[in-house]
């Protein structure tokens, strides 16, 4: 779980451990502040707390994922984080600050992903227009626009940024001009890019309030490149080969969704890194009259970053999530290490429960990587503000 300041916690994701050094809202009274919004099974948040931030709070209507939250985000007393289990567009923000105990003006970074499926690339042609689950990216900014932080991070899909969904994001970012924001323009950010073992390509947003900039420079360079590109700097893209080593010995999670003999036998035929849905024989009904899920019953190929981790990514009919050598679906561990979430993490629900809460995640490695810079100019900018009024 990721606990106080003078804990430590073990990535244990990637091609070498790392020592994560976890924060809370009661250590280290001058680290900036942050809510997550949307906040699912905390991934944003651990990778807030490894980038130097404390969680003051977190919103998140889903119960298992909220109970995840609860059990692996905690405070240095280890007491949970504060988590409002409800629907965001039923909450006042005042009425959550008051649930966080934060004073006006206290919170300094708001994250959060709010679901995607209103903008999702898959299938529909005219899928995410009108969705009532649009007006949730639209609550987002008024909770910015009551808790006034320095600085938003949105993440969401790709399908964001389509011309079908301009209307919409052009209403985002009046709504944040209005309320003395600068926005800058959404950036497609693949997580390879920042060492995560996993090709998962999401859109970010960042928004800085105007009347108390910050010295960034955002998103930050990349620390990895696809092989080929020799040219650019950064080591290559890590592969995600250590994610299938054992697991710990009684891990809840070393879990595998269950098929039946033909489809194992489908499996034990697939050769390494191979396999689709036309090899398979395997095509239902429901997916006969369109092109999509071209990949499932495939194998992952561990000598390059795992495919992206979706809500169903322990399901072998879904995508290509069958395991490299053995004859059936990634486990959840093996999907959370793909997602860069550490062994000691715990998934509450089950394990169709923990695999949605695993595919939504923003990676842990991903949001550190990303947040680490905005937690530095926020700490900057606050001793040059303590500086001037000592003068």
């Amino acid at each position: 779980m990721y606990v106080g300041s003078d804990s430590i916690v073990t990535d244990v994701c990637g091609d070498v451990d790392t020592q994560i050094t976890a924060a809370c809202p009661t250590s280290a009274a001058n680290d900036p502040v942050v809510v997550d919004l949307f906040a699912g099974a905390g991934g944003f948040s651990a990778g807030a707390i490894d980038a130097g931030f404390r969680i003051a709070g977190a919103i998140e209507f889903d119960k298992h994922a909220a109970s995840t939250y609860r059990a692996n985000i905690k405070s240095s007393d280890g007491k949970p984080v504060v988590v409002v289990d409800d629907d965001i567009l039923t909450i006042s923000p005042e009425s959550a600050r008051t649930r966080w105990a934060l004073e006006p003006g206290q919170c300094d970074l708001i994250i959060g992903g709010p679901p995607c499926q209103g903008f999702s690339t898959h299938r529909i042609k005219d899928a995410g227009v009108g969705d009532p689950r649009n007006k949730l990216l639209k609550r987002y900014f008024e909770f910015v626009g009551h808790l006034r932080p320095r600085a938003f991070v949105v993440e969401n899909v790709p399908g964001l940024t389509w011309a079908r969904h301009k209307p919409f994001l052009d209403e985002f970012l009046k709504l944040a001009n209005a309320a003395n924001y600068d926005v800058g323009d959404p950036r497609i950010i693949n997580a390879a890019d920042y060492g995560v073992p996993q090709s998962r390509k999401r859109v970010f947003i960042l928004g800085v309030d105007r009347r108390r900039p910050l010295d960034l420079a955002w998103p930050p360079e990349p620390t990895h490149r696809a092989p080929h590109r020799t040219e650019d700097a950064g080591a290559p893209w890590r592969t995600c080969e250590n994610v299938f080593r054992p697991a710990r010995k009684g891990d809840p999670l070393d879990i595998h969704m269950n098929s039946g003999p033909a489809l194992v036998a489908v499996f034990a035929s697939t050769p390494a890194n191979g396999g689709s849905r036309s090899e398979s024989s395997r095509i239902l009904p429901c997916h006969a009259a369109h092109n999509g899920h071209k990949d499932v019953y495939g194998r992952i190929d561990p000598k390059k970053p795992a495919p992206t981790m979706t809500t169903a990514c322990i399901n072998p009919s879904k995508g290509r999530f069958v395991h490299p050598t053995e004859h059936h679906g990634i486990t959840a561990r093996q999907a959370a290490r793909i997602q860069t979430f550490p062994d000691t993490y715990e998934f509450i629900g089950g394990l169709t429960a923990a695999g949605r809460q695993i595919g939504n995640a923003v990676p842990v490695d991903l949001a550190a990587a990303l947040l680490r810079p905005i937690a530095a100019a926020i700490k900057a900018a606050k001793a040059a503000e303590a500086a001037a009024n000592r003068n």
